[in-house]
C-alpha cells in the first residue's frame, strides 16, 4: 500500500508533514480521501500558542470521498460524497447514555492517525468509523460540506435556545458562526438583530437575512435593543464573539424570560459581574453551547443537502494542504471567515 501525509502542528507556528500508511478498512471502517478541511478557532490557537498542545494533528472540518469501506459498512460505499464528525464519543459514560454525548467525557481525545493525537483532518487520507461518516447528493459543492461540523455546532446552539415564532433574536458577532445563527434563526421564525463592528461583516449579515443590523463602535446596542424592544430587551441573544465584555453585554440586552447563550470560547476567560437577583426576577436562562450531537450533525448535512443554509459567502481563501502555513496565516487575520484546505 501507498503512504499518505499529514499534517502535525509541534509547536507555535511550527508545523511538519508525517507520512502514514494507507491501510485497508476492515469491519465497520470506512477509508475516506479528504478534499478539503477548514481551519478552525481551535486550531489556530493552537498554531499562535495560545492553546499549547503539541504534537498536534488537527483539522475537524472535513469533507471528502469514500474511497473503501470495511465488509461490515452498509451506509456508504465508494465514491460518495461525504462530510466526517471527528467529535468522539464512547457511548457508555453518563452523558452518552442520557442522551448528551456532545458532553461524553473523552470528546477531545482522538487519534484518527496511529501514533497521532488530534482529529486529523489536515491529511489526504482518514480511516474512520462509518457512524462519524455522513453521505451527502452527488451534486453537493464538496467545500460547501466541509462546513457542516461548524453549522451542526449552531444548530445545536438554536435548539438550546428554544426560539419561538416572531421572537427577537439578536446575534453579537457577525463572523461566520454568528452568520450561520442568522440563518437558522430565520428558518425559526425570529427577527433577528445583529451587532457588529466590522461593516463588511454587518453587509454580509443583511445579505444572509438579518432584519437589523447596528455597529456597536458607533451606537449603544444594549439601548438599541431595548429600544426596538419597546424596553423589555431580547428574547434571545447569541454571544458569537470570544470576548468578556460581549458576555456581559448580551445578559444586559436580554429580557424577562429570555436566553442567553454563550457559544464562543473564551480566551482569556475573564469574569463577568452578575446580578444573580435579576436573573431570579426576569427567569433568564443563561447557558451555554458547545459541540454538537450526532442528531445535531445530520441536521446540518441535510440543510446543507437541501440548499437551505448558504455558506458560499463564508469561505474566504482555498489553499493547498502543502501550503497550510500562508493558510493558517489567512486564517488568524479576523477578517476572513473560513479558510478551507485542499487536501487532495
Amino acid at each position: 500500500m501507498s503512504n499518505y501525509k499529514v499534517c502535525v502542528l509541534t509547536k507555535e507556528k511550527a508545523f511538519e508533514f508525517a507520512e502514514k500508511e494507507i491501510r485497508k478498512p476492515q469491519g465497520k471502517q470506512v477509508l475516506v480521501k479528504v478534499e478539503y478541511c477548514a481551519i478552525c478557532t481551535l486550531e489556530q490557537r493552537v498554531y499562535q500558542g495560545i492553546m499549547k498542545m503539541y504534537p498536534f494533528a488537527g483539522g475537524h472540518e472535513v469533507s471528502g470521498i469514500v474511497e473503501a469501506v470495511g465488509e461490515g459498512v452498509k451506509s456508504v460505499k465508494a465514491g460518495d460524497k461525504v462530510a466526517i464528525r471527528m467529535l468522539t464519543s464512547c457511548s457508555e459514560c453518563y452523558y452518552c447514555r442520557n442522551g448528551h454525548e456532545n458532553q461524553c467525557v473523552i470528546s477531545f481525545k482522538a487519534s484518527a492517525h496511529e501514533g497521532l493525537m488530534g482529529p486529523g483532518g489536515f491529511s489526504e487520507y482518514m480511516m474512520v468509523d462509518s457512524k462519524s461518516v455522513y453521505p451527502f447528493p452527488e451534486d453537493t459543492n464538496l467545500q460547501y460540506a466541509a462546513l457542516s461540523e461548524p453549522l451542526a455546532c449552531c444548530v445545536h446552539s438554536v435548539n438550546n435556545a428554544q426560539i419561538e415564532l416572531g421572537n427577537d433574536v439578536v446575534v453579537i458577532g457577525a463572523g461566520i458562526m454568528g452568520a450561520m445563527h442568522i440563518q437558522l434563526a430565520k428558518l425559526r421564525g425570529a427577527r433577528v438583530i445583529v451587532c457588529e463592528v466590522d461593516e463588511k461583516r454587518l453587509q454580509i449579515a443583511r445579505e444572509l437575512g438579518a432584519d437589523i443590523t447596528i455597529n456597536s463602535r458607533e451606537t449603544d446596542a444594549i439601548q438599541r435593543v431595548k429600544d426596538l424592544t419597546d424596553g423589555r430587551g431580547a428574547d434571545v441573544v447569541f454571544c458569537t464573539a470570544a470576548i468578556s465584555k460581549l458576555a456581559a453585554d448580551s445578559i444586559a440586552m436580554t429580557g424577562k424570560n429570555g436566553r442567553v447563550i454563550m457559544y464562543s470560547s473564551f480566551h482569556p476567560d475573564n469574569p463577568i459581574d452578575l446580578s444573580a437577583n435579576r436573573v431570579h426576577s426576569t427567569e433568564m436562562v443563561i447557558t451555554g453551547s458547545v459541540n454538537p450531537k450526532t442528531s445535531d450533525f445530520l441536521a446540518a448535512t441535510r440543510l446543507l443537502s437541501f440548499h437551505l443554509i448558504d455558506v458560499s459567502k463564508l469561505i474566504s481563501d482555498v489553499i493547498p494542504l502543502e501550503k497550510i502555513g500562508d493558510a493558517f496565516e489567512k486564517a488568524i487575520d479576523p477578517s476572513t471567515y473560513r479558510i478551507l484546505l485542499k487536501c487532495h
